[in-house]
């Protein structure tokens, strides 16, 4: 399927690896210019050339927290009209709710709800005066489904949630769609990190615990970053005009809703 978006333009947060990177090599195979964003130069660097090298497309690269105000100009100063924004950044750390101090909400909240606001709000009008835009927020299936553990994840990604919610109906009929991707297991660092600690909460070993992380899931399986940016993709391309605050949910069958 031609997603016809050949040479439009993305800005993709945390590419460097991950479900970052599965978007951006999912947006550059149908021909997407990408500016990618990360922490880690060396690995961000990496990123890019093998991109470039599979695809043929252009892409530049912005080592920063994007996170602080610093990092959001640095970004939108090499892309400050992109067609596509992925927004993505690592979540905050497990924990007992009783634990969680002021600055650990603050930290929160900066990273998976104010910095996806800060970067729509930059740039969606943009977007409306060219009459086309797609926003991807990759969230987390602790929207639909809370882990207790998460609750720092759950709270901030709730409230990006709802801010969505709003915003996307108001800017649909200029062209501009704005959907979150709920990820459940995927195959990716923060997930193996995940697998390795239960092991040794559980005393067995880290192949035992991906073994019942996996038999958890009725797919069987982890997700794949492959999978999950052509789910992005898919949202980005002319065929997903008509799909608008919606929260997609990929986590294998997981969820054990009927809504």
């Amino acid at each position: 399927m031609d997603m016809g978006i050949a040479g439009r333009t993305a800005l993709v947060c945390a590419a460097s690896k991950g479900l970052g990177r599965g978007c951006a090599e999912a947006l550059a195979a149908e021909g997407v210019a990408l500016t990618i964003v990360a922490r880690t130069a060396q690995t961000l660097e990496a990123t890019a050339a093998e991109i470039r090298a599979q695809t043929g497309v252009e892409v530049k690269t912005v080592a920063c927290d994007i996170t602080t105000p610093e990092g959001r100009a640095a970004a939108l100063a090499a892309c400050p009209q992109p067609d596509i924004l992925v927004n993505n950044a690592g979540g905050p750390p497990p924990g007992d709710f009783r634990s969680y101090t002021h600055d650990d909400w603050i930290s929160a909240l900066e990273a998976n709800m104010l910095t996806p606001i800060a970067l729509i709000q930059a740039t969606i009008d943009g977007m409306m005066a060219r009459g086309f835009g797609r926003i991807v927020n990759i969230t987390s299936s602790s929207v639909k489904a809370p882990i207790d553990v998460l609750g720092l994840s759950n709270g901030a990604r709730s409230g990006l949630t709802g801010f969505v919610a709003g915003v996307a109906r108001k800017v649909a009929g200029q062209g501009v769609t704005i959907n979150n991707l709920l990820p459940g297991s995927f195959d990716t660092d923060r997930i193996n990190a995940a697998i390795a600690a239960q092991a040794k909460a559980q005393d067995i070993s880290i192949e035992e615990s991906r073994r019942r992380r996996m038999a958890s899931i009725p797919a069987g399986r982890l997700g794949t970053p492959d999978e999950f940016g052509r789910a992005c993709a898919f949202l980005c391309s002319v065929h997903g005009g008509y799909i608008t605050g919606q929260n997609w949910l990929i986590d294998g069958g997981t969820y054990p809703g009927t809504y």
